[in-house]
């Protein structure tokens, strides 16, 4: 045998026995497990990071993840008031390490397996609730969920760490019937708010008004009172200055002086158009003799009262 068929011999070797290195070698990422078959039978797991194998006679029959891993299943469900609804529900699950050989023969495909759970779960609660309460009552769905699917899959090696209802959606006509609730209710709110706020301005006013009223009255009495009072120190005057002079004509000078007033602030207001007063000297006398007519029966009006409170008494 010449060099030259030496080389190729030796070419070829080497080559074979690179193949075979290259083959042997496995390198496992983190938090990845390679599930290691020899002449079709489970031998290992391989875990993270360098590895070794027979070329040939072990194979890497799988990989199995470690890491939290999450789910979106569709179901679309009725309630127990007949309408149709999607919820949407997401499972996070991860790959228990104590049970990867389980996790990895017992299913086929572990996801069709966890959505199939799902689908029975979501489809056994909804429609026990009404729509209204699916909404109000999305977390214990999810918690049901959780608790049964985590039972099922404890057996197949996989955690269910949690399970989320992160959508619900009804029929369109649904939604839009809803809306329109919604806006009606909130429509007969505004209107009552706006009615009660029309009340409290209508009662202000009225309460405004009567306050108004009730000065007013407490201001003409104040005024009648200094009038009175103002006509007693006037009288006091007279009968001061002049000794001689009666009570009548101290009345008829300050009713002559009240009625030229009276005729005066008529004269300054504009706003008059036509009065008609009886201006003459005996209609001033005549006055006179209607108050003076007037104090006489209260008088004796008094003192008939007085007499028979006193036979009573006896």
């Amino acid at each position: 045998m010449n060099d030259q068929s030496m080389i190729v011999i030796y070419s070829i070797a080497g080559a074979i026995l690179l193949l075979l290195i290259i083959k042997s070698i496995i390198l496992v990422d983190e938090k990845t497990v390679y599930v290691i078959q020899r002449l079709g039978k489970f031998k290992r797991m391989a875990n993270a990071g360098f590895g070794l194998i027979i070329p040939f006679i072990d194979r890497k029959a799988g990989v199995l993840n470690l890491r939290i891993q999450q789910l979106d299943v569709d179901v679309e469900t009725k309630t127990h008031d007949d309408v149709f609804v999607h919820v949407r529900v997401s499972v996070q699950y991860q790959v228990m390490s104590s049970k990867l050989h389980e996790a990895f023969y017992a299913l086929d495909n572990a996801k069709h397996q966890i959505a199939s759970y799902v689908y029975d779960d979501v489809r056994a609660e909804v429609p026990k609730m009404e729509l209204d309460d699916v909404f109000a009552k999305k977390e214990d769905i999810a918690v049901a969920v959780r608790h049964n699917l985590g039972e099922s899959m404890d057996d197949y090696g996989y955690l269910i760490i949690k399970a989320l209802v992160t959508d619900i959606d009804p029929d369109s006509h649904v939604k839009e019937s809803m809306n329109r609730i919604n806006a009606a209710k909130r429509d007969k709110e505004a209107t009552m708010e706006e009615a009660e706020a029309a009340k409290i301005r209508i009662v202000k006013a009225a309460e405004a008004d009567a306050e108004s009223k009730r000065l007013s009255g407490e201001g003409i009495a104040q005024q009648r009172l200094e009038i009175v009072r103002g006509f007693k120190e006037s009288v006091e005057d007279f009968q001061k200055s002049l000794k001689n002079i009666t009570h009548e004509e101290v009345m008829q000078f300050v009713l002559m002086t009240q009625y030229f007033d009276t005729l005066n602030s008529i004269g300054s207001n504009g706003k008059n158009s036509a009065v008609l007063i009886p201006h003459t000297p005996s209609a001033m006398a005549d006055f006179q003799q209607q108050i003076i007519k007037g104090t006489l029966v209260g008088n004796s009006l008094k003192e008939s009262i007085e007499d028979a409170k006193g036979k009573d008494i006896g």
